[in-house]
């Protein structure tokens, strides 16, 4: 069965606007993390987030789609043109079928539809424009990837919440074994709205602390996450034909596996996340297995890190179930802590810094934690970067409602 490996990269983060930037800033502890911007968030109980705050579609995007999208899907076009760039693939050189795209939402295009429902309410239908019925839509970035490079390959998006960056990655993986040859894949978030952080705000995960260090995953004051936006997209090939154009392998994308915990109707309730540390583990095991790589042989964890005490807790038993032991010597990071958590956007975030950090032989820290901040059973990595060799990197991701994924990346060629 031909592997399926990372050729390009591209990422559009708080602390980026593009992969140098992003992976300087990772490597460095840089907190994008800030007081809400876009709006006036005085009123609501969650005021910190990461944004993209200097990001201009404009000098990159043609005006005429920069009117007909929302802000996540623009994200998702710039990572696109990074992402080709890096991989050196110019999509007009090869036939149109053998390139594909699968993306992950969650929210969707979340500020454009609040803006189109606005004009509706106070001056009527006439003033709704032509792009509402498509902007909004939870397929707009993966279609407009497709007919913006004119790719007609296997298309696809998933909707797993924070979970659904690692299962495009995954579904990606499934088609090009298909015989597709590249597949265009990731997730970007736009969720720093009126109404997105009205409906985020409900699953009563988000922190509530009015501070930059709102966001605290593993730590004694964990008091969940923050919002986030941006994403990342990668150019996945078939293993021969990056080969064959000449093409360096930053990762192959090995193993992958998925489970659903089930109904998540509290965040309280013991009983779940004991159901949900099970559910991981298995999704763990599975992906392990379906990678053929040993417990033994997994040299970090990016975890997910959601910032709920129940939750961490929940991770890190999943996570000790699996490795025993061994889990004492593998070091952990968490991608999300300094960004924020970019639901669509987190797993892919975590599956580009992964992928850097095989390339380079370093673990990044979590951003903003000390030592003594660690309130969990893990060698979580903070203050300074830590240089090794890497060969297997396990990246977790979950999402609201019972998604779990995991995902294992093994150094390239």
């Amino acid at each position: 069965m031909t592997d399926a490996v990372i050729t390009g990269l591209g990422v559009v983060a708080p602390t980026g606007l593009n992969t140098d930037e992003f992976w300087q800033s990772t490597l460095d502890g840089v907190s994008g993390i800030g007081r809400i911007s876009r709006f006036d968030a005085s009123r609501y109980p969650v005021r910190y987030a990461g944004e993209v705050t200097e990001f201009d579609p404009s000098r990159s995007l043609d005006p005429r789609i920069v009117v007909q999208t929302d802000l996540w899907t623009q994200f998702a076009l710039e990572a696109t043109r990074q992402a080709l760039e890096s991989a050196a693939l110019d999509p007009k050189e090869y036939d149109s079928f053998d390139i594909g795209v699968t993306t992950s939402a969650a929210s969707g295009g979340n500020a454009f539809g609040q803006r189109e429902i606005e004009a509706l309410w106070a001056r009527g239908p006439r003033y709704v424009g032509p792009y509402q019925s498509i902007a909004w839509f939870y397929a707009a970035s993966t279609g407009q990837i497709s007919i913006g490079n004119k790719l007609r390959g296997p298309c696809a998006v998933v909707c797993s919440e924070s979970a659904g960056g690692l299962d495009a990655v995954a579904h990606s993986r499934r088609a090009i074994r298909r015989g597709c040859r590249v597949q265009v894949c990731g997730g970007t978030e736009a969720p720093v709205s009126p109404y997105a952080l009205t409906c985020q705000w409900r699953s009563g995960l988000l922190s509530e602390r009015d501070s930059p260090d709102a966001y605290r995953p593993f730590a004694h004051d964990a008091s969940g996450y923050v919002p986030s936006e941006g994403g990342a997209v990668l150019v996945m090939e078939d293993a021969d034909h990056a080969r064959e154009r000449g093409a360096r392998a930053l990762a192959v994308v090995a193993g992958h596996a998925a489970t659903f915990t089930g109904a998540q109707w509290s965040v309280s309730e013991g009983d779940y996340w004991h159901r949900a540390a099970e559910a991981l583990a298995a999704a763990i095991r599975l992906a392990l297995a379906d990678a053929h790589v040993a417990p033994e042989d997994v040299d970090v964890v990016f975890a997910d890190g959601m910032a709920m005490p129940s939750a961490d807790r929940a991770e890190i038993a999943a996570l000790r179930q699996v490795f025993g032991s061994t889990f004492d010597r593998i070091p952990v990071t968490v991608m999300a802590a300094g960004l924020g958590r970019a639901y669509s956007g987190a797993g892919a975030f975590a599956v580009a810094a992964a992928t850097l950090a095989l390339r380079d032989g370093v673990v990044p820290p979590t951003s903003g934690l000390t030592v003594d901040d660690v309130a969990v059973s893990a060698d979580v990595v903070t203050g300074a970067p830590r240089r090794r060799p890497l060969r297997h990197a396990l990246v977790l991701a979950r999402g609201f409602g019972g998604f779990n994924s995991a995902l294992v990346l093994s150094a390239g060629a």
